[in-house]
């Protein structure tokens, strides 16, 4: 979050239009107020990766980030080999467009808003939230929505009652405030996560479940920068390569609008992982033929680069996923 910052190009989202990101917030699981953070699950003591390598020479020596034990500890880029988080050095911002997802196009057939953001080298690309936010900038807002600030984001809340069916997964992401060669535990941010199911339909758009607000939720980060959500694992529809989207914003009180975001981006999933739960798992069927058409080469999003955002997994199909990614603004 430096003062400085080169600009950051607009990223594409699901099937083809160009529409630059914007912020979307979520919700999910049954709902509990602001007042409520207390009771969600957000403590994690996780290996933080590296910073981008790519970067290393502007990073300089303390450009290396590791989380030992729920504390960061600045470390010199020399000595940092391992990469615990898997997440990769190579930063990966484009120029992307967002279009409408297998659902069919959002009920203005635009997608959301378009914010320029400034991003600093080593930080999470920016990207687009696409057509399907559910934060104000597209239709429906679901931040206003008492109950949106919990964990489980696996059924609706408010008047809905829906629960999306899939294979269980757990999503954490480390928040942290990036500026030049110092990286600090963002604490107290807020993080909105919101994905398709396991049709690749999303809620609040997709004719189907409109009435439904599952797979979105916020969260507040806890004193060392992470996040956790309950969810499940997202298909994999034409034209996009697995992801989830995510926007971060300053605080609880700024997570009602778009346009209070820090940063929007995506998560992506590994190939291989995806790649086990749609060959074995009912309901995930089409992914399959999804999966063997698209390519993160040729992905909208991703195709200019992903390794900032490609998750380090966890799990099994069995026992459930875990997904953890480090998302430095």
């Amino acid at each position: 979050m430096s003062t400085e910052r080169p600009r950051a190009h607009h990223d594409p989202d699901h099937h083809g239009h160009h529409a630059p990101d914007h912020h979307a917030p979520g919700h999910h699981a049954p709902g509990h107020g602001t007042d409520e953070l207390e009771d969600h699950d957000l403590g994690l003591s996780h290996d933080l990766v590296r910073i981008v390598g790519r970067q290393r020479a502007s990073l300089g020596r303390r450009g290396l980030l590791t989380i030992l034990g729920g504390t960061v500890a600045v470390a010199v880029v020399g000595c940092a080999a391992d990469d615990p988080s898997g997440s990769s050095s190579t930063p990966a911002s484009s120029t992307t467009s967002a279009s409408g997802g297998p659902g069919g196009p959002p009920p203005d057939g635009a997608a959301a808003g378009a914010a320029e953001v400034d991003v600093a080298d080593g930080e999470i690309p920016e990207e687009t939230a696409g057509p399907y936010p559910g934060d104000g900038s597209n239709g429906a807002n679901v931040l206003t929505e008492s109950g949106v600030v919990r964990s489980d984001i696996t059924s609706s809340f408010g008047t809905a009652s829906g629960v999306a069916e899939g294979v269980a997964t757990t999503v954490r992401l480390k928040v942290y405030d990036l500026d030049g060669d110092d990286a600090t535990a963002l604490a107290g941010a807020a993080v909105y996560l919101w994905h398709c199911d396991r049709s690749g339909e999303y809620s609040m758009y997709s004719e189907l479940i409109a009435e439904e607000n599952y797979l979105r939720g916020v969260q507040e980060t806890d004193g060392d920068g992470w996040v956790e959500f309950t969810t499940i694992f997202p298909a994999a529809y034409s034209g996009r390569w697995p992801h989830m989207h995510f926007e971060v914003y300053e605080s609880l009180a700024a997570a009602t609008s778009a346009d209070n975001k820090l940063r929007t981006s995506q998560l992506a999933i590994p190939e291989a992982t995806a790649d086990e739960v749609y060959a074995s798992v009912e309901g995930y069927e089409a992914s399959v033929s999804n999966m063997e058409q698209t390519s993160l080469s040729s992905d909208n999003v991703f195709s200019d680069g992903y390794s900032l955002q490609m998750a380090k997994v966890t799990g099994s199909v069995a026992d459930g996923y875990v997904l953890t990614l480090n998302v430095p603004v």
